[in-house]
């Protein structure tokens, strides 16, 4: 019955979606129902694991449309189920930071391993020693090179790959849709937040990142992929039945995601708080040291998709904790035309004219993070020379279009 679900031709389902219509700016369109590969194996009784050891690489984020958990529907349907391995905040959400630790699941009773930071040895022990035959991988990616979940994806599949073990995605919708854009990573400035040549939004599903995975690094992986239906890159989060569960405890909502790919470089820089501990974490930005003409500049541009709040606040955690901030509110107006990438790129060019602007030092060979975030030194060094605009984001057309040419052949969906 496991042939007759998953195609012989590479392992992967396609699961087309209908036709195309545009996205209509003005209006809140109908949500459009989507069955995730969780639904459709669930829909099966799980036909495809009969007789398997499985090990579940999962998150709180894979369930169901009535927030059942995909790992306590299949322990309670019979399924052996022999590890469960968690990404960066844990299997069910419980790590703030890191990956929580190998624990028991008090709900199931079953292992579970922690997958953050291991490596590919790490990997290899973990399934080994629960005696894993199929992994499954279900998980809410986010579509930014930096959202450490896809390196998950990428690392499990690397120890499947060399133990010889079957490797089963089901797949869930990109929630800020199938656009590509922004700089490429150079192995130089390769890390935990960027692992292999991929541009900064690749606008890809899991599922769809794991067979650019096995095209290109992993050839050997025995990968089957059970595609959504119903689904197609001009669709956002908001546009699908979907249910949203926050993936990251500074993601919390799809207008996060949003705008996550652009102004997630704010980590990089030391003297501008990107929200976190407020409650519109990468929405808001800010420092002590600005005021309200950053907001009045940054109007003044005229960017696709985008306007911007004058906004104060005071973080709990992270930068300036309890100072008053001046900043920025970012409100996107229209996903399809917002570019995150451009926009926090105008942003960081507008606070650069500010007395203090410092970027974020790291140590290591590499001495500022926000050169790990935009995968190589080449997007800081042209801020700051004072590049405009322009000349910052014209610098990646050439690698972004190679992306999207290579990123072709393993696409699942329709791009509009």
């Amino acid at each position: 019955m496991r042939r007759n679900l998953l195609s012989a031709a590479g392992g992967v389902l396609a699961g087309m979606a209908a036709p195309i219509t545009a996205a209509r700016a003005d209006s809140a369109p109908a949500r459009k129902r989507v069955r995730t590969g969780m639904d459709r194996l669930a829909a099966t009784k799980w036909a495809a694991l009969d007789g398997e050891r499985v090990g579940v690489v999962s998150n709180l984020t894979a369930v169901d449309r009535d927030y059942r958990h995909l790992v306590d529907r299949m322990h309670a349907d019979g399924v052996r189920i022999a590890a469960i391995f968690g990404p960066e905040h844990g299997f069910r959400g419980s790590a703030p930071v890191g990956g929580g630790g190998r624990r028991t699941d008090r709900r199931t009773g079953l292992p579970v391993y922690d997958g953050y930071l291991a490596t590919l040895d790490g990997w290899k022990s973990m399934l080994t020693e629960a005696g894993v035959t199929t992994v499954v991988f279900d998980m809410q990616d986010i579509g930014a090179r930096f959202y450490t979940y896809i390196w998950t994806l990428y690392d499990s599949m690397a120890a499947a790959a060399e133990l010889k073990l079957r490797y089963l995605v089901l797949d869930r919708p990109n929630p800020i849709g199938g656009r590509a854009d922004g700089p490429m990573l150079t192995p130089a400035f390769a890390s935990g937040v960027g692992k292999k040549e991929i541009v900064q939004r690749h606008g890809m599903t899991v599922g769809e990142l794991a067979g650019l995975y096995r095209g290109e690094w992993l050839p050997a992986v025995r990968l089957e992929v059970l595609a959504c239906e119903g689904w197609h890159g001009g669709l956002f989060a908001a546009d699908t039945d979907v249910p949203w569960v926050m993936p990251s405890p500074n993601m919390p909502t799809p207008d996060t995601a949003l705008v996550y790919p652009g102004t997630c470089l704010f980590e990089g820089v030391a003297s501008l708080s990107e929200g976190r501990g407020t409650t519109r974490p990468f929405e808001l930005a800010g420092a002590p040291g600005l005021d309200f003409r950053w907001r009045d500049r940054l109007a003044g541009l005229d960017l696709p998709g985008v306007g911007f709040r004058e906004a104060y606040f005071e973080p709990r955690i992270g930068k300036f904790v309890d100072e008053l901030c001046v900043g920025v509110e970012v409100r996107v107006d229209d996903p399809a035309s917002f570019d995150p990438i451009g926009t926090a790129t105008a942003m960081l060019i507008e606070a650069k004219r500010y007395p203090g602007f410092a970027w974020r030092e790291d140590p290591g060979p590499r001495p500022y993070f926000v050169d790990k975030l935009a995968g190589s030194d080449r997007f800081r060094t042209m801020i700051d020379a004072g590049a405009p605009l322009a000349e910052v984001t014209g610098a990646w057309r050439d690698e972004l279009a190679a992306f999207v040419r290579r990123r072709t052949p393993h696409l699942l969906y329709p791009r509009p």
